[in-house]
């Protein structure tokens, strides 16, 4: 395994392995006694940063989610596993009721959003369910334009003050409110935001499109902006989720939509099969590596549904593309 280190402030700042694991389906579409063997799998390869969510997956079961959260907390008991480990969630996007579907948490109101209640109640009910004394990393899920900027970036400082969180992280956000509250922050000498979580992978995603929660595209995908921006501020890290997008890669049949949709996704993927057939490696496998290896500060955060499947993950971090190699997935659009 490789390792990084995310965040600045020595007190906080943490090496992590440069491949993550997503903990999603864990209590739900992947059975327990399955995703105890996915981890421990990861973590006897070196792995050190597990991700998750408070309202994974309540789309599954109607419920509020947490079913996530849940298995990780029996399986650091379980297993005795030690905060070398980081275990990183999210809040703000978890249902105010069971029963909602996941079209209907795409209404502001019907997330418990971003207020300052809202995030010192579900870090602490997140912090208790993965047996935490602090969260490692500790998310805003998605955005909340109701509540003001200012308010959510001091409840989440607040939670870095007295223990309850390390570092800050911000996932599916418009850039400019990320820039934003990290300008609050600054100003008031409080933590921010260090860590981005977006979707991202060597297929590119059609940013012009109306997204679940805004007309103007979806704020969860990685664009040409917040690439920029992350070379800007060396700083951050992005945390890239579903880069295997769901198994497209190796299921030709697997429809991507509209969102993927365009003349320069057929090209990228014959590249990929060309460089993956010069080094023998799978498909998957050179996405993650071309991610690994690049010049911005970019973790993969892979899910996997089983053991063969995160050992094909954790084989990509030494796969080494050559400079011609990565010429060729860089330069095909």
């Amino acid at each position: 395994m490789k390792y990084r280190t995310i965040g600045q402030d020595p007190k906080t700042r943490r090496e992590v392995s440069v491949l993550a694991l997503g903990a999603m389906h864990f209590g739900t579409g992947t059975d327990e006694e399955t995703a105890f063997a996915i981890l421990d799998r990861y973590v006897d390869a070196g792995g050190t940063f597990i991700d998750t969510s408070n309202n994974y997956a309540f789309w599954v079961n109607s419920s509020q989610g947490g079913e996530s959260e849940a298995v990780l907390g029996r399986w650091r008991a379980s297993r005795q596993v030690s905060d070398d480990v980081l275990v990183a969630t999210k809040l703000g996007g978890r249902p105010i009721a069971a029963g909602l579907d996941f079209a209907a948490t795409a209404k502001p109101e019907n997330i418990e959003g971003l207020s300052a209640k809202a995030i010192r109640e579900s870090a602490e009910r997140s912090r208790e369910t993965l047996g935490l004394d602090r969260i490692g990393l500790l998310y805003a899920h998605v955005e909340d334009a109701a509540t003001p900027l200012q308010e959510t970036v001091e409840a989440f400082a607040e939670l870095v003050a007295d223990g309850t969180a390390g570092l800050l992280g911000v996932s599916n956000h418009w850039s400019w409110r990320v820039e934003r509250a990290r300008a609050l922050a600054a100003a008031a000498g409080l933590p921010g935001y260090e860590v981005l979580q977006y979707q991202h992978s060597y297929l590119r995603a059609r940013t012009d499109r109306p997204g679940r929660r805004s007309p103007y595209g979806n704020q969860g995908y990685v664009s040409g902006d917040l690439l920029a921006y992350l070379r800007e501020t060396p700083e951050l890290t992005l945390v890239a989720y579903s880069p295997l997008l769901g198994g497209a890669y190796v299921h030709a049949d697997r429809d991507l939509g509209p969102d993927w949709d365009h003349a320069g996704n057929p090209l990228r993927r014959a590249a990929l099969q060309e460089v993956a057939n010069e080094t023998g490696a799978t498909v998957n496998q050179v996405v993650l590596a071309w991610m690994i290896g690049g010049e911005l500060p970019i973790i993969p955060l892979v899910g996997a549904s089983s053991v063969k499947q995160i050992e094909e993950s954790i084989a990509a971090v030494d796969l080494e593309l050559t400079e011609e190699q990565r010429a060729k997935l860089d330069s095909t659009y």
